[in-house]
Protein backbone atom coordinates (compact mmCIF):
# COMPACT_ATOMS: atom_id res chain seq x y z
CA UNK A 1 0.00 0.00 0.00
CA UNK A 2 1.07 3.31 -1.03
CA UNK A 3 -0.53 6.59 0.91
CA UNK A 4 0.60 10.16 0.72
CA UNK A 5 0.30 12.40 3.32
CA UNK A 6 1.22 15.68 4.78
CA UNK A 7 3.78 16.48 7.93
CA UNK A 8 5.19 18.99 9.89
CA UNK A 9 8.33 18.86 10.85
CA UNK A 10 11.08 21.31 12.59
CA UNK A 11 14.06 22.78 10.17
CA UNK A 12 16.08 20.11 12.07
CA UNK A 13 14.07 16.89 11.69
CA UNK A 14 12.92 17.08 7.74
CA UNK A 15 16.06 16.02 6.38
CA UNK A 16 16.31 12.86 8.86
CA UNK A 17 14.51 9.99 7.18
CA UNK A 18 14.29 8.13 10.52
CA UNK A 19 12.08 10.91 12.09
CA UNK A 20 10.04 11.55 8.70
CA UNK A 21 8.82 7.57 9.41
CA UNK A 22 8.15 8.30 12.95
CA UNK A 23 6.14 11.24 11.94
CA UNK A 24 4.34 9.17 9.15
CA UNK A 25 3.59 6.25 11.81
CA UNK A 26 1.91 8.61 13.83
CA UNK A 27 0.00 10.09 11.06
CA UNK A 28 -0.89 7.05 9.47
CA UNK A 29 -1.82 5.28 12.98
CA UNK A 30 0.13 2.39 12.51
CA UNK A 31 2.92 0.31 13.69
CA UNK A 32 6.61 1.94 12.40
CA UNK A 33 7.62 -1.49 11.14
CA UNK A 34 5.18 -1.82 8.68
CA UNK A 35 6.61 1.65 7.25
CA UNK A 36 9.28 0.27 4.44
CA UNK A 37 10.41 3.53 2.96
CA UNK A 38 9.19 7.36 2.49
CA UNK A 39 10.16 9.18 -0.15
CA UNK A 40 9.47 13.35 0.32
CA UNK A 41 8.02 14.49 -3.45
CA UNK A 42 7.21 18.51 -1.91
CA UNK A 43 9.38 20.17 0.43
CA UNK A 44 8.76 24.25 1.34
CA UNK A 45 8.69 26.35 4.38
CA UNK A 46 6.04 28.07 5.96
CA UNK A 47 7.27 31.02 8.19
CA UNK A 48 4.11 32.48 8.77
CA UNK A 49 3.98 31.73 12.58
CA UNK A 50 6.39 32.12 15.21
CA UNK A 51 8.23 29.41 15.04
CA UNK A 52 9.38 28.58 11.08
CA UNK A 53 8.45 25.09 10.06
CA UNK A 54 8.91 22.83 7.03
CA UNK A 55 5.53 21.10 5.17
CA UNK A 56 6.11 17.95 3.33
CA UNK A 57 4.24 16.01 1.03
CA UNK A 58 5.34 12.32 1.36
CA UNK A 59 5.14 8.97 -0.20
CA UNK A 60 4.51 6.66 2.40
CA UNK A 61 5.07 2.39 1.27
CA UNK A 62 3.63 -0.11 3.70
CA UNK A 63 4.42 -3.39 3.96
CA UNK A 64 5.81 -3.25 0.40
CA UNK A 65 9.11 -2.08 -1.19
CA UNK A 66 9.69 1.40 -3.11
CA UNK A 67 10.16 0.71 -6.71
CA UNK A 68 13.37 1.72 -8.20
CA UNK A 69 13.24 4.84 -10.51
CA UNK A 70 15.34 4.72 -13.37
CA UNK A 71 15.72 8.16 -15.19
CA UNK A 72 16.42 7.74 -19.19
CA UNK A 73 18.55 9.37 -20.86
CA UNK A 74 19.48 6.95 -24.30
CA UNK A 75 17.81 9.13 -27.05
CA UNK A 76 17.65 7.74 -30.15
CA UNK A 77 19.71 8.49 -33.43
CA UNK A 78 18.87 11.02 -35.92
CA UNK A 79 21.60 11.45 -37.30
CA UNK A 80 20.00 11.05 -40.75
CA UNK A 81 16.45 12.31 -39.66
CA UNK A 82 14.96 15.80 -40.93
CA UNK A 83 16.97 19.09 -40.05
CA UNK A 84 15.56 21.23 -37.67
CA UNK A 85 17.35 24.65 -37.08
CA UNK A 86 17.98 25.98 -33.62
CA UNK A 87 18.75 29.71 -33.68
CA UNK A 88 20.59 29.67 -29.64
CA UNK A 89 21.55 27.68 -27.15
CA UNK A 90 19.52 28.51 -24.23
CA UNK A 91 17.03 26.84 -22.56
CA UNK A 92 14.62 27.38 -25.09
CA UNK A 93 17.30 25.88 -27.50
CA UNK A 94 18.60 23.16 -25.91
CA UNK A 95 15.30 21.48 -24.67
CA UNK A 96 14.21 21.91 -28.41
CA UNK A 97 16.68 19.96 -29.60
CA UNK A 98 16.10 17.12 -26.95
CA UNK A 99 13.00 16.88 -27.75
CA UNK A 100 14.07 16.79 -31.58
CA UNK A 101 15.55 13.59 -31.09
CA UNK A 102 12.79 12.23 -29.06
CA UNK A 103 10.54 13.16 -31.96
CA UNK A 104 12.90 11.79 -34.45
CA UNK A 105 14.59 15.10 -35.59
CA UNK A 106 17.56 15.98 -36.53
CA UNK A 107 18.83 19.20 -34.32
CA UNK A 108 20.96 21.89 -35.48
CA UNK A 109 21.90 24.43 -32.96
CA UNK A 110 23.47 27.92 -34.49
CA UNK A 111 24.77 29.23 -31.15
CA UNK A 112 26.90 33.10 -31.44
CA UNK A 113 28.70 32.08 -27.85
CA UNK A 114 31.21 30.03 -27.03
CA UNK A 115 30.72 26.78 -25.16
CA UNK A 116 30.50 27.07 -21.24
CA UNK A 117 34.06 26.01 -20.40
CA UNK A 118 35.37 28.71 -23.25
CA UNK A 119 32.67 31.23 -21.54
CA UNK A 120 34.37 31.33 -18.10
CA UNK A 121 37.54 33.38 -19.79
CA UNK A 122 34.93 36.03 -20.62
CA UNK A 123 33.10 36.24 -17.67
CA UNK A 124 36.66 36.90 -16.13
CA UNK A 125 37.84 39.66 -18.02
CA UNK A 126 34.44 41.27 -17.07
CA UNK A 127 34.31 41.43 -13.99
CA UNK A 128 38.27 41.67 -13.31
CA UNK A 129 38.83 44.32 -16.08
CA UNK A 130 35.57 45.54 -17.42
CA UNK A 131 36.17 44.41 -21.16
CA UNK A 132 33.27 43.04 -22.76
CA UNK A 133 33.09 40.37 -25.66
CA UNK A 134 29.62 41.21 -27.63
CA UNK A 135 29.29 37.56 -28.42
CA UNK A 136 30.33 36.11 -25.61
CA UNK A 137 29.05 37.29 -22.33
CA UNK A 138 26.70 36.20 -19.07
CA UNK A 139 23.77 36.85 -21.76
CA UNK A 140 25.64 35.05 -24.69
CA UNK A 141 26.81 31.68 -24.89
CA UNK A 142 25.89 27.67 -24.51
CA UNK A 143 23.14 27.48 -22.07
CA UNK A 144 22.38 31.19 -22.38
CA UNK A 145 21.70 34.03 -19.64
CA UNK A 146 20.34 31.00 -17.08
CA UNK A 147 23.53 29.16 -16.98
CA UNK A 148 25.94 32.07 -14.91
CA UNK A 149 22.68 33.33 -13.45
CA UNK A 150 21.58 30.77 -11.21
CA UNK A 151 19.62 28.23 -12.65
CA UNK A 152 16.31 29.26 -10.49
CA UNK A 153 13.36 26.89 -11.31
CA UNK A 154 10.53 28.44 -10.05
CA UNK A 155 7.93 28.98 -12.17
CA UNK A 156 3.93 28.90 -12.58
CA UNK A 157 3.99 27.79 -15.74
CA UNK A 158 2.53 25.08 -15.33
CA UNK A 159 -0.40 25.22 -17.81
CA UNK A 160 2.20 25.56 -20.86
CA UNK A 161 3.66 22.04 -20.27
CA UNK A 162 5.16 19.53 -18.18
CA UNK A 163 7.44 21.38 -15.82
CA UNK A 164 8.33 17.89 -14.30
CA UNK A 165 10.11 16.76 -17.50
CA UNK A 166 12.21 19.57 -17.68
CA UNK A 167 13.12 18.78 -14.28
CA UNK A 168 13.86 15.43 -14.39
CA UNK A 169 16.03 16.06 -17.65
CA UNK A 170 17.75 18.03 -15.63
CA UNK A 171 18.33 16.00 -12.42
CA UNK A 172 18.87 12.78 -15.65
CA UNK A 173 22.66 14.95 -16.49
CA UNK A 174 23.40 16.06 -13.09
CA UNK A 175 21.58 18.00 -10.95
CA UNK A 176 20.10 16.92 -7.48
CA UNK A 177 17.32 15.16 -6.83
CA UNK A 178 16.05 17.98 -4.58
CA UNK A 179 15.03 20.07 -7.13
CA UNK A 180 11.98 17.40 -7.72
CA UNK A 181 11.00 17.84 -4.18
CA UNK A 182 11.68 21.88 -3.31
CA UNK A 183 8.90 24.38 -3.93
CA UNK A 184 11.48 27.19 -5.17
CA UNK A 185 13.88 24.79 -6.90
CA UNK A 186 17.49 26.01 -7.84
CA UNK A 187 20.97 24.72 -8.91
CA UNK A 188 23.15 26.77 -8.79
CA UNK A 189 25.58 28.90 -11.20
CA UNK A 190 28.38 26.68 -10.15
CA UNK A 191 26.84 23.28 -10.92
CA UNK A 192 25.01 24.36 -13.88
CA UNK A 193 27.72 24.36 -16.64
CA UNK A 194 28.30 20.65 -15.50
CA UNK A 195 24.49 20.11 -16.39
CA UNK A 196 24.83 21.74 -19.83
CA UNK A 197 27.68 20.31 -21.03
CA UNK A 198 26.27 16.72 -20.24
CA UNK A 199 22.89 18.44 -22.32
CA UNK A 200 24.94 19.11 -25.06
CA UNK A 201 26.71 15.39 -24.97
CA UNK A 202 23.24 13.93 -24.76
CA UNK A 203 22.64 16.24 -28.47
CA UNK A 204 25.64 15.14 -29.84
CA UNK A 205 26.13 11.81 -28.83
CA UNK A 206 21.94 11.77 -30.92
CA UNK A 207 23.33 12.49 -33.89
CA UNK A 208 22.43 16.52 -33.30
CA UNK A 209 25.19 18.85 -34.36
CA UNK A 210 25.92 22.28 -32.44
CA UNK A 211 28.07 25.12 -34.07
CA UNK A 212 29.50 27.13 -31.89
CA UNK A 213 31.05 31.34 -32.33
CA UNK A 214 28.48 31.05 -35.15
CA UNK A 215 25.40 33.54 -35.82
CA UNK A 216 22.48 33.87 -38.03
CA UNK A 217 23.24 36.83 -40.16
CA UNK A 218 20.68 36.41 -42.96
CA UNK A 219 16.91 34.48 -42.60
CA UNK A 220 16.17 32.74 -45.88
CA UNK A 221 12.70 33.01 -47.04
CA UNK A 222 10.95 32.52 -50.24
CA UNK A 223 6.98 32.55 -51.27
CA UNK A 224 6.25 33.13 -47.67
CA UNK A 225 8.19 29.96 -46.48
CA UNK A 226 11.61 29.30 -44.60
CA UNK A 227 14.25 27.96 -46.30
CA UNK A 228 17.04 28.04 -44.44
CA UNK A 229 20.22 30.63 -42.85
CA UNK A 230 23.02 32.23 -43.69
CA UNK A 231 25.23 31.98 -41.06
CA UNK A 232 27.94 34.56 -40.29
CA UNK A 233 30.62 32.64 -41.50
CA UNK A 234 29.55 32.16 -44.87
CA UNK A 235 27.72 28.86 -44.61
CA UNK A 236 24.02 28.37 -45.74
CA UNK A 237 22.26 25.75 -43.93
CA UNK A 238 19.16 24.44 -45.34
CA UNK A 239 15.85 23.45 -43.14
CA UNK A 240 12.21 24.30 -43.64
CA UNK A 241 11.61 24.92 -39.96
CA UNK A 242 13.74 27.42 -38.20
CA UNK A 243 13.14 27.73 -34.38
CA UNK A 244 14.23 31.44 -33.26
CA UNK A 245 15.50 30.79 -29.59
CA UNK A 246 18.10 33.85 -29.42
CA UNK A 247 16.96 35.20 -25.79
CA UNK A 248 15.91 38.29 -24.63
CA UNK A 249 18.96 40.27 -25.35
CA UNK A 250 20.02 39.94 -29.16
CA UNK A 251 18.78 43.03 -30.45
CA UNK A 252 20.93 42.59 -33.49
CA UNK A 253 18.65 39.64 -34.47
CA UNK A 254 15.32 41.76 -34.76
CA UNK A 255 16.77 44.11 -36.96
CA UNK A 256 17.53 40.78 -38.89
CA UNK A 257 14.35 39.79 -39.42
CA UNK A 258 12.87 43.41 -39.50
CA UNK A 259 14.99 43.82 -43.10
CA UNK A 260 13.51 40.10 -44.10
CA UNK A 261 10.47 41.43 -43.60
CA UNK A 262 9.17 40.08 -40.39
CA UNK A 263 6.60 41.50 -38.65
CA UNK A 264 7.73 42.78 -35.15
CA UNK A 265 5.88 44.44 -32.54
CA UNK A 266 7.23 46.39 -29.72
CA UNK A 267 5.96 44.94 -25.89
CA UNK A 268 5.99 46.29 -22.47
CA UNK A 269 8.74 45.07 -20.15
CA UNK A 270 10.18 45.96 -16.74
CA UNK A 271 13.01 48.29 -15.63
CA UNK A 272 14.70 49.28 -12.30
CA UNK A 273 17.31 48.43 -10.22
CA UNK A 274 18.95 45.55 -8.36
CA UNK A 275 19.09 45.81 -4.52
CA UNK A 276 21.12 44.14 -2.42
CA UNK A 277 21.29 43.82 1.38
CA UNK A 278 23.17 42.16 3.59
CA UNK A 279 21.38 38.61 4.29
CA UNK A 280 21.23 38.47 8.17
CA UNK A 281 18.87 41.30 7.23
CA UNK A 282 16.59 39.41 5.38
CA UNK A 283 16.71 36.22 7.53
CA UNK A 284 15.93 38.53 10.25
CA UNK A 285 12.68 39.94 8.61
CA UNK A 286 11.82 36.46 7.18
CA UNK A 287 12.24 33.95 9.63
CA UNK A 288 11.57 36.18 12.66
CA UNK A 289 14.97 35.46 14.63
CA UNK A 290 17.75 37.20 15.76
CA UNK A 291 20.53 34.57 14.17
CA UNK A 292 19.56 32.14 10.88
CA UNK A 293 19.37 28.26 11.93
CA UNK A 294 21.94 26.65 10.82
CA UNK A 295 18.90 24.09 9.17
CA UNK A 296 17.06 27.00 7.37
CA UNK A 297 18.69 28.21 4.00
CA UNK A 298 19.02 31.95 3.22
CA UNK A 299 15.72 33.06 2.84
CA UNK A 300 14.09 34.96 0.06
CA UNK A 301 11.38 37.62 -0.41
CA UNK A 302 8.82 38.40 -2.82
CA UNK A 303 7.44 42.27 -2.75
CA UNK A 304 4.99 43.74 -4.97
CA UNK A 305 3.34 47.32 -4.95
CA UNK A 306 0.79 49.26 -7.27
CA UNK A 307 1.74 53.00 -7.24
CA UNK A 308 -0.85 54.97 -9.79
CA UNK A 309 -2.01 51.68 -11.32
CA UNK A 310 2.05 51.17 -12.25
CA UNK A 311 2.82 47.46 -10.62
CA UNK A 312 6.53 47.81 -8.92
CA UNK A 313 7.76 44.24 -7.79
CA UNK A 314 10.90 42.64 -6.78
CA UNK A 315 12.81 39.59 -9.67
CA UNK A 316 14.89 37.41 -9.97
CA UNK A 317 15.50 37.13 -6.06
CA UNK A 318 18.94 35.69 -5.28
CA UNK A 319 19.76 35.04 -1.31
CA UNK A 320 23.10 34.64 -0.45
CA UNK A 321 24.25 35.71 -4.12
CA UNK A 322 26.12 37.80 -6.11
CA UNK A 323 25.12 41.12 -8.67
CA UNK A 324 26.47 40.84 -11.94
CA UNK A 325 27.80 42.83 -15.34
CA UNK A 326 25.35 41.41 -17.89
CA UNK A 327 26.00 44.08 -20.67
CA UNK A 328 26.25 42.71 -24.17
CA UNK A 329 27.62 45.31 -25.78
CA UNK A 330 30.34 48.15 -26.02
CA UNK A 331 29.44 51.49 -23.15
CA UNK A 332 26.59 49.84 -21.33
CA UNK A 333 25.78 48.88 -17.76
CA UNK A 334 22.93 46.43 -16.83
CA UNK A 335 22.86 44.15 -14.12
CA UNK A 336 21.65 40.98 -13.11
CA UNK A 337 21.91 38.63 -10.01
CA UNK A 338 23.23 35.10 -9.28
CA UNK A 339 23.74 32.61 -6.51
CA UNK A 340 25.58 29.25 -6.06
CA UNK A 341 23.91 26.35 -4.96
CA UNK A 342 25.10 26.83 -1.65
CA UNK A 343 23.86 30.18 -1.49
CA UNK A 344 26.42 30.95 1.05
CA UNK A 345 27.41 34.77 0.28
CA UNK A 346 27.01 37.38 2.93
CA UNK A 347 24.40 39.44 0.36
CA UNK A 348 20.67 38.90 -0.52
CA UNK A 349 19.90 40.86 -4.43
CA UNK A 350 16.61 41.30 -6.02
CA UNK A 351 15.79 43.09 -9.23
CA UNK A 352 13.62 45.90 -8.03
CA UNK A 353 11.53 46.95 -11.27
CA UNK A 354 8.79 49.35 -12.73
CA UNK A 355 6.28 48.28 -14.75
CA UNK A 356 7.31 49.95 -18.36
CA UNK A 357 3.84 50.38 -20.57
CA UNK A 358 4.00 51.47 -24.66
CA UNK A 359 2.43 54.80 -23.41
CA UNK A 360 5.26 55.12 -21.28
CA UNK A 361 7.81 55.33 -24.52
CA UNK A 362 6.89 58.47 -27.45
CA UNK A 363 7.49 57.88 -30.61
CA UNK A 364 6.31 56.26 -34.01
CA UNK A 365 3.53 53.30 -32.75
CA UNK A 366 4.19 51.63 -35.74
CA UNK A 367 8.09 51.19 -34.66
CA UNK A 368 8.70 47.91 -33.34
CA UNK A 369 11.89 49.16 -31.60
CA UNK A 370 10.67 52.06 -29.84
CA UNK A 371 11.15 50.27 -26.30
CA UNK A 372 14.48 48.88 -27.59
CA UNK A 373 15.76 51.92 -28.07
CA UNK A 374 14.32 53.26 -24.96
CA UNK A 375 15.89 49.98 -23.06
CA UNK A 376 19.62 50.92 -24.41
CA UNK A 377 19.07 54.44 -24.05
CA UNK A 378 18.89 53.87 -19.69
CA UNK A 379 21.77 51.01 -20.29
CA UNK A 380 23.91 54.08 -21.76
CA UNK A 381 23.33 56.65 -19.31
CA UNK A 382 23.90 54.41 -16.74
CA UNK A 383 27.25 53.63 -18.42
CA UNK A 384 28.28 57.33 -18.02
CA UNK A 385 27.06 58.06 -14.83
CA UNK A 386 29.06 55.00 -13.39
CA UNK A 387 32.13 56.89 -15.11
CA UNK A 388 33.01 53.48 -17.80
CA UNK A 389 34.36 50.29 -17.12
CA UNK A 390 30.93 48.56 -16.11
CA UNK A 391 31.20 50.59 -13.02
CA UNK A 392 27.81 50.96 -11.74
CA UNK A 393 25.91 53.93 -10.39
CA UNK A 394 24.80 53.12 -7.05
CA UNK A 395 22.83 54.35 -4.09
CA UNK A 396 22.15 53.51 -0.30
CA UNK A 397 18.21 53.23 -0.48
CA UNK A 398 16.85 55.76 1.66
CA UNK A 399 19.32 58.11 0.33
CA UNK A 400 17.87 57.54 -2.97
CA UNK A 401 14.24 57.79 -1.58
CA UNK A 402 15.24 61.09 0.61
CA UNK A 403 17.03 62.92 -2.65
CA UNK A 404 20.42 62.37 -1.20
CA UNK A 405 24.04 61.12 -2.95
CA UNK A 406 25.45 58.82 -0.66
CA UNK A 407 28.33 59.96 0.85
CA UNK A 408 29.66 56.68 0.97
CA UNK A 409 28.50 53.21 -0.21
CA UNK A 410 28.21 50.10 1.60
CA UNK A 411 30.32 47.04 1.13
CA UNK A 412 28.60 44.69 -2.23
CA UNK A 413 29.01 41.94 -4.37
CA UNK A 414 29.44 43.89 -7.24
CA UNK A 415 32.85 43.03 -8.72
CA UNK A 416 33.66 45.76 -11.57
CA UNK A 417 32.87 48.05 -9.25
CA UNK A 418 29.74 50.70 -7.76
CA UNK A 419 29.64 54.17 -8.08
CA UNK A 420 28.08 56.99 -5.60
CA UNK A 421 25.41 58.29 -8.24
CA UNK A 422 22.06 60.10 -8.62
CA UNK A 423 19.80 57.54 -9.93
CA UNK A 424 17.70 59.63 -10.93
CA UNK A 425 20.06 60.91 -13.62
CA UNK A 426 19.59 57.36 -15.21
CA UNK A 427 16.61 56.44 -14.34
CA UNK A 428 13.62 58.14 -16.08
CA UNK A 429 11.13 60.22 -14.17
CA UNK A 430 7.99 57.43 -13.95
CA UNK A 431 10.77 55.29 -12.72
CA UNK A 432 12.25 56.61 -10.30
CA UNK A 433 9.49 58.14 -8.90
CA UNK A 434 7.65 54.47 -8.52
CA UNK A 435 10.61 53.33 -6.59
CA UNK A 436 10.68 56.28 -4.26
CA UNK A 437 7.08 55.52 -3.12
CA UNK A 438 7.34 51.71 -3.04
CA UNK A 439 10.37 51.30 -1.23
CA UNK A 440 9.05 52.79 2.37
CA UNK A 441 5.52 50.41 1.39
CA UNK A 442 7.82 47.56 0.90
CA UNK A 443 9.39 48.32 4.37
CA UNK A 444 6.12 48.23 6.16
CA UNK A 445 5.72 44.86 4.60
CA UNK A 446 8.84 43.20 5.60
CA UNK A 447 10.14 44.81 8.73
CA UNK A 448 14.23 45.71 8.49
CA UNK A 449 14.07 46.28 4.44
CA UNK A 450 13.79 49.55 4.14
CA UNK A 451 17.15 50.62 5.24
CA UNK A 452 20.20 52.83 4.26
CA UNK A 453 22.44 49.18 4.28
CA UNK A 454 20.64 48.55 1.47
CA UNK A 455 22.29 49.18 -1.77
CA UNK A 456 20.57 50.17 -5.23
CA UNK A 457 23.13 49.14 -8.05
CA UNK A 458 22.00 50.67 -11.79
CA UNK A 459 20.25 49.17 -13.77
CA UNK A 460 18.06 45.99 -14.22
CA UNK A 461 16.62 46.39 -17.56
CA UNK A 462 16.91 43.04 -19.07
CA UNK A 463 14.05 41.64 -17.58
CA UNK A 464 12.26 40.69 -20.51
CA UNK A 465 12.35 41.20 -24.33
CA UNK A 466 11.11 44.72 -25.37
CA UNK A 467 10.11 43.42 -28.87
CA UNK A 468 7.61 40.40 -29.51
CA UNK A 469 7.79 38.45 -32.59
CA UNK A 470 4.06 37.57 -33.34
CA UNK A 471 3.32 33.92 -33.92
CA UNK A 472 -0.24 31.66 -34.04
CA UNK A 473 -1.41 30.59 -31.29
CA UNK A 474 -2.49 26.64 -32.59
CA UNK A 475 0.47 26.46 -35.12
CA UNK A 476 3.79 28.40 -33.58
CA UNK A 477 4.73 29.96 -36.24
CA UNK A 478 5.02 33.49 -37.45
CA UNK A 479 1.77 34.39 -39.17
CA UNK A 480 2.93 35.49 -42.79
CA UNK A 481 5.89 33.14 -42.84
CA UNK A 482 5.50 29.08 -42.62
CA UNK A 483 8.41 27.27 -40.96
CA UNK A 484 9.27 30.12 -38.69
CA UNK A 485 8.69 29.42 -35.22
CA UNK A 486 9.49 32.30 -32.63
CA UNK A 487 10.50 30.46 -29.24
CA UNK A 488 11.25 31.27 -25.47
CA UNK A 489 12.28 34.84 -23.84
CA UNK A 490 13.43 36.69 -26.77
CA UNK A 491 10.32 36.30 -28.78
CA UNK A 492 8.43 37.22 -25.87
CA UNK A 493 6.74 34.14 -25.09
CA UNK A 494 9.14 32.64 -21.92
CA UNK A 495 10.09 34.19 -18.51
CA UNK A 496 12.54 31.92 -17.12
CA UNK A 497 14.59 28.94 -17.52
CA UNK A 498 11.18 26.64 -17.18
CA UNK A 499 9.18 28.49 -18.75
CA UNK A 500 11.58 28.82 -22.23
CA UNK A 501 12.16 25.38 -21.79
CA UNK A 502 8.85 24.06 -22.13
CA UNK A 503 8.24 26.37 -25.19
CA UNK A 504 11.52 24.99 -26.86
CA UNK A 505 9.77 21.63 -26.33
CA UNK A 506 5.93 23.15 -27.75
CA UNK A 507 7.53 24.51 -30.54
CA UNK A 508 9.07 21.25 -32.12
CA UNK A 509 5.67 19.82 -31.19
CA UNK A 510 4.55 22.25 -33.96
CA UNK A 511 7.08 21.27 -36.21
CA UNK A 512 6.48 17.74 -36.27
CA UNK A 513 2.63 18.91 -36.92
CA UNK A 514 3.80 20.71 -39.38
CA UNK A 515 5.60 18.36 -41.22
CA UNK A 516 2.66 15.50 -40.93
Amino acid sequence: MVSEIELVLLPEEVFNEDVVKRAASRELKIKLERIKSVKTHKRSIDARGKKVVYRIKVKVWVDEDQPIEILNVNYPNVSDKKPVLIIGAGPAGLFAALRCVELGLKPVIIERGKDVKQRRRDLAAINKEGVINPESNYCFGEGGAGTYSDGKLYTRSNKRGDVNKVLQTFVAHGATGDILVDARPHIGTNKLPQIITSIRESILNAGGEIYFDCKLSELLISSGSVKGIKTSNGDVISADAVILATGHSARDIYYILHDAGVTLGAKPFALGVRIEHPQEIIDKAQYHCDVRSEYLPPSYYSLVEQVDKRGVFSFCMCPGGIIAPCATDFEEVVVNGWSPSKRNNPFANSGTVVQVNLEDVPGDDSDPFRLLKFQAEVERRAWEVGGGNLVAPAQRMADFVEGRISADLPANSYLPGTASADLTQVLPDFVHSSLRRALPEFGKKMKGYFTNEAILVGVESRTSSPVRIPRDKETFQHPQIKGLFPCGEGAGYAGGIVSAAIDGMNCVEAVQRMHD
